[in-house]
């Protein structure tokens, strides 16, 4: 196993990094990525599915956009020690570090006027039944196994913020944005958990 360096600041807003350029991740010993938001949570995405996330230190050196410099910040990158951080998961196989969101399928440029039929609970709070805007969730780096969630319900009106550790929503078909990366395809169920098993190294 061997150091390795991964330079992803080429990707676009809304790319992920092809399955090639993760090729080295579930055998290196440590990891520098350098590149945005995206890149930073498909390399993680890429240890979890290896099961190697506790034991590969990762450092970050991220990019200029908004969302980099943010979870920079809250993550305390360039300082301190490493540190075992909380491991944001969802049920599709993937990561969550900086900012997700359920929205209604099909969304252009007029996507807070489109509606969404929903259900969901955020631990055992039924945070959403019935038609919404859209669903914000976004990790809580200053907690433990923590994710904060924010139910629009229309736009220009009062919004509901819980924090917990699982979100579970079931739901008319929904587009998902994943740190700034839409899925695939649109889905009728989804989860964004906490997982309070696992953990990601992160090497300031």
């Amino acid at each position: 196993m061997s150091s390795v360096e991964l330079d992803l600041r080429r990707l676009e807003p809304g790319e992920a990094p092809r399955a090639s350029q993760l090729e080295a991740v579930p055998t290196a010993a440590s990891l520098m990525v350098r590149g945005p938001v995206a890149g930073l949570s498909a390399v993680l995405a890429a240890l979890l599915k290896a099961g190697r996330t506790a034991e590969v230190p990762v450092a970050w050196e991220p990019a200029a956009d908004k969302a980099s410099v943010g979870l920079a910040r809250d993550l305390g990158v360039g300082s301190g020690e490493p540190r075992d951080l909380t491991l944001v998961r969802d049920d599709h196989g993937g990561v969550l570090l900086h900012h997700g969101r359920i929205e209604a399928a099909g969304q252009g440029r007029r996507s807070l006027s489109r509606r969404l039929g929903l259900q969901a609970h955020h631990d055992d709070i039924k945070v959403a039944d019935g038609e919404i805007t859209r669903i914000d969730v976004r990790p809580d780096w200053t907690a433990v196994d923590t994710i904060g969630v924010t139910v629009m319900t229309q736009p220009l009106r009062p919004t509901r913020h819980t924090s917990g550790r699982a979100l579970q929503v079931a739901s008319d078909p929904a587009r998902i944005v994943r740190d700034g990366v839409p899925y695939v395809r649109p889905v009728h169920r989804w989860t964004w958990y906490a997982d309070d098993r696992v953990r990601w190294r992160l090497q300031p």
